[in-house]
């Protein structure tokens, strides 16, 4: 959804034609049918292989656009067309347009069974496409591409611009008060950005200048990293200007990205800060799915679970109805919400996150190639702020986004599993058992583990062998018990290969033994050229923590370019306040913690005993705390000593 300038006084929207569609005409079950990784890369050489074959005239990928003015809003609708055929005047063939679809199914299913969204993607296109060109009659191919067999069919017919416009005319007015209620809202939620003022009556040492700096940078679509000490405010300095900035750019949405759940919660409450101001946002939440499915034992389908039953049929209520009552929609409102109209928790917070104005969730929806959020990123791209809260975990977090893993049991169990049943794939099983097992003896005879600056190659093919395999199996969606298992370990080996297939220098191979058990990583070491490329779904992206520093090792491995800009705030605490002691003389090493353990005693009690307060003791395990709580306890017989449980 896009903002009008502020010169202009309709508000527009925008919205694709696949979404347009997929609003208005969706019914029935949620389903997570099975689709292979590379099915997406075999869909694309389908679609291409197909425009290839058309006669000359035809044009593939062709985009289209109209707004139509619909008195309270404009509605600028927009898609692109698998391919159109525009023979030359004097050629009397018809003119069509063609919509591909690719299957792993049934070929006659698809014959027999009309599809409503396709063919309402289809006939939208053609009305565009026909009004665009002064066309009174176009046809409309519905092509069905089997993924496996190549073989096609088409589904042809004719329509005529009337038939096309009035069913354009139909869909548009049957998504119109929802999008007059989007406009609605824009305009009530601008005028209440420009009326806001900072919510607190003074800034903190350092808050102002920070405010100001991450403004500057999302209006001029800018990358800023800021190094902000504890205390400030840095959550609201870096949220205030954003939210600012939503009426003042043409900044579409704001992603609040954090590492924790504590952190997601404080930005939940600077929000809700802002709101007691006068401001009126939609905030949404995003929870893990595992965390807010209400039947994790239950199958994403309507056979299965009650909530995936006729999902579409009651999906349209439960976003209009809670995103007209709430403009907090955390994870306690999306599961009332979810219950009361019987809708999966988590695909309700995906919808309704396409209409909220900041969306509060993981580094993980933005930055991991498994989980990034593609109805966003890929499907319908905008403009987007990131606002990247203790940034120091991102290092640390992104070298696991674009890290995989893969351990030598499971391809053993499996193997077991599917003997019997499916004899091709078991001896697949078996060679990369073998081939795991091999590098578990280079593991053994280097100590138990051991890195390597080169992928394993020998294990590529093998795992590309189970894949394809496993993928014609799943394809053909039968019950089995080892079905899970195989499904699990299917997607796991994806993410295993698309990192290997991915892997330079800043990767090495490691590798782990423990017992039978063979731990294979192919691990980033230098995640920045993944983040750099992530970086590019934002306009913005605003990094800020504590603990920048020291700043170019951070703006290197975060991915920033190169005008990326640096902000490191003082203390606003006095200096005299702070005392820092060490006792480098004692060590805590595992092989000293005995030898090291009265040392340790005596400093803590000094300390205490000398100066009276609130202490927080930290150490390197649980069984050498215990040994220094059992130490302390006569010393400082009057002090309440309160121990972590693991």
């Amino acid at each position: 959804m896009a903002r009008a300038s502020e010169s202009t006084v309709k508000e527009t929207i925008r919205i694709a034609v696949r979404d347009l569609v997929a609003h208005v005409l969706s019914r029935g079950d949620l389903s997570y049918g099975f689709r292979g990784m590379g099915r997406t890369v075999d869909a694309i050489r389908a679609h291409q292989k197909i425009q290839k074959s058309r006669p000359e005239g035809y044009q593939p990928e062709v985009t289209v656009s109209h707004e139509v003015d619909a008195g309270k809003v404009a509605l600028l609708v927009s898609g692109r067309i698998d391919g159109v055929f525009h023979p030359p005047p004097e050629d009397n063939t018809r003119i069509f347009i063609e919509e591909i679809k690719t299957t792993t199914g049934d070929l006659d299913r698809c014959k027999n069974a009309e599809n409503p969204l396709h063919w309402g993607q289809a006939k939208v296109y053609a009305y565009m496409y026909a009004r665009n060109h002064g066309i009174s009659e176009i046809d409309i191919r519905l092509t069905y591409c089997h993924l496996d067999t190549g073989k096609h069919f088409v589904l042809e017919r004719t329509f005529s611009f009337a038939d096309l416009e009035s069913f354009f005319t139909d869909l548009v007015g049957r998504y119109l008060a929802w999008a007059e209620t989007l406009a609605a809202w824009r305009t009530l939620r601008d005028a209440s950005i420009r009326a806001l003022s900072f919510p607190y009556p003074d800034y903190r040492p350092g808050q102002r200048p920070m405010a100001v700096n991450v403004y500057n940078a999302i209006r001029h679509g800018k990358q800023l990293l800021v190094q902000a000490p504890t205390g400030i405010g840095k959550t609201m300095a870096a949220l205030f200007p954003a939210v600012k900035c939503l009426a003042q750019t043409d900044v579409a949405k704001i992603f609040y990205l954090t590492a924790r759940t504590t952190a997601r919660t404080v930005a939940e409450k600077a929000a809700e800060t802002l709101r007691r101001s006068g401001l009126r946002i939609k905030s949404l939440t995003l929870t893990a799915k595992d965390k807010i499915c209400f039947e994790p034992d239950a199958a994403c389908s309507g056979e299965e679970c009650r909530f995936a039953r006729g999902f579409y049929d009651r999906i349209r209520t439960a976003v209009e109805t809670l995103y007209n009552s709430r403009d907090a929609l955390d994870r306690s409102a999306v599961e009332t919400a979810a219950r009361k109209h019987q809708v999966c928790p988590f695909e309700l917070s995906l919808e309704l996150a396409r209409w909220a104005d900041i969306i509060i969730c993981d580094y993980n929806y933005a930055f991991d190639p498994r989980a990034f959020l593609r109805r966003f990123f890929l499907e319908t791209p905008d403009r987007y702020a990131f606002l990247i809260d203790e940034a120091h975990n991102m290092v640390d977090r992104a070298r696991e986004m674009f890290s995989a893993q893969i351990h030598k049991q499971p391809f053993l169990v499996l193997k077991k599993s599917v003997k019997g049943s499916l004899p091709g794939l078991t001896k697949t099983l078996g060679r990369i058992n073998r081939c795991l097992a091999d590098y578990r003896k280079s593991c053994e005879a280097s100590g138990g583990s051991l890195s390597d600056p080169s992928p394993p190659e020998a294990l590529s093919p093998l795992l590309k062998d189970f894949l394809f395999k496993a993928e014609g199996w799943l394809d053909r969606n039968e019950a089995a018990p080892f079905r899970e298992p195989l499904l699990e370990l299917y997607f796991t080996t994806c993410g295993f290969m698309k990192i290997f297939e991915q892997f330079d220098d800043s990767y090495v191979t490691c590798m782990e033994k423990t017992g039978p058990e063979l731990r294979l990583k192919l691990f980033c070491i230098n995640p920045s050229e993944p983040l750099k490329a992530a970086l590019t779904r934002c306009v913005s992206a605003i990094f800020f923590s504590a603990t920048l520093t020291p700043m170019d090792y951070f703006h290197h491995l975060l991915g920033c370019d190169n005008t990326a800009g640096h902000l490191q705030l003082g203390s606003p605490f006095p200096e005299n306040n702070l005392c820092l002691l060490t006792a480098g003389r004692i060590s805590t090493r595992y092989h000293h913690r005995q030898k090291s353990l009265r040392a340790v005693s005596d400093a803590i009690s000094a300390v205490v005993k000398n100066k009276t307060g609130n202490y927080l003791l930290f150490f390197p395990s649980y069984e050498y705390l215990r040994q220094v709580h059992d130490e302390l306890l006569p010393r400082l017989p009057d002090a309440d000593l309160l121990l972590q449980s693991p």
